[in-house]
């Protein structure tokens, strides 16, 4: 095996592990378990992980359960903290608040008060804006498919007019993608990313007539910019052979939410926001341990001139 084929297959590894991780975060995950998802000798893994991660398994367990944790603080605001507290693995909301404490310096409750006054600050911020100046990054018109009567809102991202934030209910099958990561804060980076890193090597592997996701795992809103992660993702079949540094997983099928965005990059977290903080909480839905992504159809526009892009946001849910 040569040494690109070697990393490849250690980054592969980890990918996999932080994927079980995700998908396992009420449960108790424990090295054996963990360093048998990687394939590696638990007397070993730790010090593997320290060293590719750059923090150590547990740290990077309580940070990842607090992270999500104050996505689901947000997201749901009428559940109980409690409720939140085990979802992500604390046994206790005690134990929940220490820990929340140390990484937000406030308690759970607190901070999901300060961050929904925040939003709501904001929201009227953009509604003062003159005729014109607001962003149009959400596209009403997109057909719905579900849409609870609680979900008809003033929309954030346009003027003051009250418009319906239209959202589909989907079904999705298990997709098979190959996928480049990028590690560092979101935003303009991630543009020039898919621009020179992505696109020539889906030139070289004939890939552009393909669907392309952009899979963001860490809410820029909680996670330090330096540690979040970023997937740009194209379809592929299962048996299709790797190229470059591109690794391989499936995205996982299900129910998702769709909003449809068009807008530029400095515009796209706040449809993110929207649709976290404004329609997930009267949808009678909840999230659970599977990624959202941004959804590129084939045929999906981009104007270099402006920056404009479409695209389809998803995110996972279940019944609440």
């Amino acid at each position: 095996m040569s040494e690109r084929e070697s990393r490849s297959e250690y980054e592969s590894r980890f990918h996999r592990v932080l994927e079980y991780i995700d998908q396992h975060l009420d449960q108790s995950l424990d090295l054996d378990t963990l360093a048998q998802v990687a394939h590696f000798s638990p007397f070993h893994f730790h010090r593997l992980f320290s060293a590719w991660m750059g923090e150590t398994l547990g740290d990077y367990l309580r940070r990842r359960r607090i992270e999500i944790a104050a996505v689901r603080l947000l997201a749901q605001p009428h559940t109980s903290v409690l409720h939140i507290a085990l979802s992500v693995g604390f046994g206790s909301a005690e134990a929940f608040a220490r820990a929340f404490r140390l990484r937000f310096d406030c308690s759970p409750t607190g901070w999901r008060t300060q961050q929904v006054a925040k939003h709501a600050n904001r929201n009227l911020d953009q509604a003062k804006r003159k005729p014109g100046q607001a962003s149009n990054s959400v596209t009403p018109e997109h057909e719905l498919s579900h849409n609870p009567p609680e979900s008809t809102m003033k929309n954030p991202l346009k003027s003051s007019n009250i418009i319906p934030l239209k959202v589909k209910l989907i079904e999705r099958q298990p997709t098979t993608v190959a996928y480049l990561r990028h590690v560092g804060p979101y935003g303009e980076t991630i543009s020039q990313f898919w621009q020179t890193t992505v696109y020539p090597w889906m030139v070289t592997n004939g890939l552009l007539t393909q669907p392309r996701y952009g899979i963001a795992h860490d809410d820029p809103n909680v996670t330090a910019p330096e540690k979040c992660r970023y997937d740009a993702a194209v379809e592929v079949s299962p048996e299709y052979v790797l190229s470059g540094k591109a690794l391989k997983t499936t995205i996982a099928g299900g129910r998702y939410a769709s909003l449809y965005f068009k807008g530029t990059v400095a515009e796209v977290n706040d449809a993110w926001m929207t649709l976290f903080r404004d329609w997930l909480p009267s949808s009678g839905l909840q999230l659970d341990g599977r990624p959202g992504f941004e959804f590129y159809p084939p045929g999906s526009t981009f104007d270099p001139a402006t920056g404009v892009f479409e695209c389809e946001i998803c995110i996972p849910v279940v019944p609440l």
